[in-house]
């Protein structure tokens, strides 16, 4: 069951900066930070999004992000989880706060036609591949750095400990996880609280929050179909894996409409098919790869035993060998502190209005912030929109789809997206940090 949160009682719930006036004096005080050092940001922001890298790959983006900490006076390590980088600076007694951004971008060809659109190219797999920011990390980083100079600037109004971490491969490559592993929080100190913000195809402006649950968990398929191949026009001398793959592309779809119960949320998706080299010639293996998506354990479960059984029929059906079947854990969903998102949801109310939303359900997306969640990190994540609300409203009324995360079209608006997640992420750390 969603719990549902008045505003009455998110306010209710806070004792810091949430008063009206607090939050006024406060936003005001970010809102001349963010006017001198802006245009900084948004150079910074196009060369990040010109320079896109792969997960494990990010040397220049790490390297880039650790510059600008430097320069703010951060105590910075690199090279922690391999492209992680990990940014102290101490600003007498209090808690500990976590901030994280993502370094890593996706396999995708940018078709934005922006001035500034990347024309990158990295090695996935062996295969020289385009690379893009389409997820938003590069509005993510812009407003982490932001953040970092607001605090500073704003250093007389807080105690405590900031701790800006940039985590490499958040897309599937387990880059939280491998940071934990290299001892983020034991060489390190252990956060008390933890905040992370996702740009979306949302109105710019607006910020999204919810207590609990916010997305889903993700894990992932990768299945090669065995067959024996031969000429295209004798099928019949072959074990066609093509045919057995798309069999299964199609049919593991009933286990979403026939097998889980249709009121738990359960996606899976087939991203990419690799098989053969000529249209002429029945490949020996087909491989597809995917992502399965669900909220609750007993519906993920149930979703993988259905996608094994369904990869050995296509098989059988064949008659061929077993499937080499793989399926990989991945991030468990993001489930926010319920204190802390009471707490941090009043501030955004406070300052935001009507342009702070609580949402009711969790997203669909995953996302592996919830590895610090995992390993004891209080945590409040939270969703900034990054598209014209002029151009949503038309495209909503001419019943025209919007380009979202992951699109080769999604395109942030980036000041007022960099600059609405860089003022709430700041109010949310001021009021954890305020002075006793």
């Amino acid at each position: 069951m969603v719990r549902m949160w008045s505003v009455g009682l998110l306010m209710a719930a806070l004792p810091g900066i949430a008063a009206a006036a607090d939050v006024a004096g406060t936003r005001a005080a970010i809102d001349r930070s963010l006017d001198a050092q802006y245009p900084h940001l948004e150079a910074l922001y196009e060369d990040i999004h010109l320079h896109p890298e792969l997960g494990f790959q990010e040397q220049r983006t790490a390297a880039k992000l650790a510059g600008e900490m430097k320069a703010l006076g951060f105590e910075v390590t690199e090279g922690v989880g391999k492209t992680g980088i990990v940014a102290l600076y101490k600003n007498g007694p209090g808690p500990t706060v976590m901030i994280r951004t993502e370094l890593d971008a996706l396999p995708l060809e940018e078709k934005t036609g922006l001035p500034y659109a990347s024309h990158a190219k990295q090695v996935l797999r062996g295969v020289e591949t385009p690379v893009m920011h389409a997820c938003g990390h590069d509005i993510h980083m812009a407003a982490w750095v932001a953040v970092a100079r607001i605090m500073r600037d704003l250093e007389d109004q807080w105690s405590g400990t900031l701790m800006f971490i940039g985590q490499p491969a958040e897309e599937g490559g387990g880059g939280a996880r491998r940071m934990v592993a290299d001892g983020l929080f034991t060489r390190f100190p252990k956060p008390d609280y933890g905040f992370a913000l996702h740009v979306g195809p949302g109105p710019y402006g607006y910020v999204t929050y919810k207590p609990g649950v916010i997305n889903s968990a993700s894990d992932s398929l990768q299945i090669t179909f065995k067959g024996k191949g031969g000429h295209g026009s004798r099928p019949h001398t072959t074990i066609d894996p093509v045919m057995q793959a798309a069999h299964f592309i199609v049919d593991v779809q009933s286990v979403i409409s026939r097998e889980k119960d249709s009121s738990k949320f359960g996606v899976i998706t087939i991203g990419s098919v690799q098989a053969g080299n000529a249209g002429n010639v029945i490949p020996d293996t087909a491989t597809v790869r995917g992502t399965i998506r669900s909220y609750d354990n007993d519906t993920r479960l149930k979703m993988l035993a259905g996608i094994e059984r369904t990869a050995r029929a296509a098989a059988m059906m064949a008659g061929a060998p077993e499937p080499d079947i793989r399926l990989t854990e991945g991030a468990k969903s993001v489930v926010n502190d319920d204190a802390l998102a009471a707490r941090s949801g009043a501030v955004l109310k406070a300052a935001f209005g009507d342009r702070a939303r609580l949402m009711s359900e969790p997203g669909s997306a995953s996302e592996d912030y919830s590895e610090f969640v995992r390993a004891g990190v209080p945590s409040f994540y939270f969703g900034i929109g990054g598209l014209d609300p002029a151009m949503l409203r038309k495209a909503a009324a001419e019943k025209t789809p919007v380009a979202g995360n992951h699109s080769p079209l999604f395109a942030p608006v980036p000041e007022p997206s960099i600059r609405t997640g860089a003022a709430a992420m700041s109010l949310v750390l001021l009021d954890v940090l305020q002075k006793k």
